[in-house]
């Protein structure tokens, strides 16, 4: 299976110069924790809700801050024409729940996430890798 065939399609894309609030007021309304952050049809970060309170909130940043100002830029992402369990495995050692996922001409397509993975075999070993300390997106160290 292809990773198009289990992403989400619709994704509600942040952009860099708007506030941390509105990004928090977005993922309250869709019930996430993760956003992408595009600028120009192209991916050029990720914003997560611990991002807003690490990076934001407990370093004196109000809900104006921007939401360049919190987010992650080296972003890992995958393409939608990859094959899905060769990306469950990826995302399970780098330790990401969710992977923004682009098309050939690197313009952001969709978001993949495990729970879009069929809940058997490599997105449960995915899910334990993902548990572990640590991980390509942790905002210690």
């Amino acid at each position: 299976m292809k990773v198009s065939e289990a992403m989400t399609h619709d994704v509600y894309v942040a952009s860099p110069d708007e506030t941390i609030q509105q990004a928090a007021i977005a993922m309250a309304g869709l019930d996430a924790g993760v956003l992408p952050v595009g600028d120009d049809d192209r991916l050029v970060g990720m914003i997560t809700d611990r991002d807003i309170a690490i990076r934001g909130v407990a370093v004196g940043k109000g809900p104006d801050a921007k939401v360049r100002d919190v987010m992650t830029t080296n972003v890992k992402y995958c393409f939608d024409d990859q094959d899905i369990e060769d990306v469950t495995l990826n995302m399970g050692e780098i330790q990401v729940r969710r992977m923004p996922v682009l098309d050939r001409h690197k313009r952001l397509v969709g978001i993949l996430s495990l729970g879009d993975v069929d809940g058997d075999g490599v997105a449960g070993e995915a899910l334990s890798l993902v548990s572990r300390p640590g991980g390509e997106h942790t905002q210690t160290g």
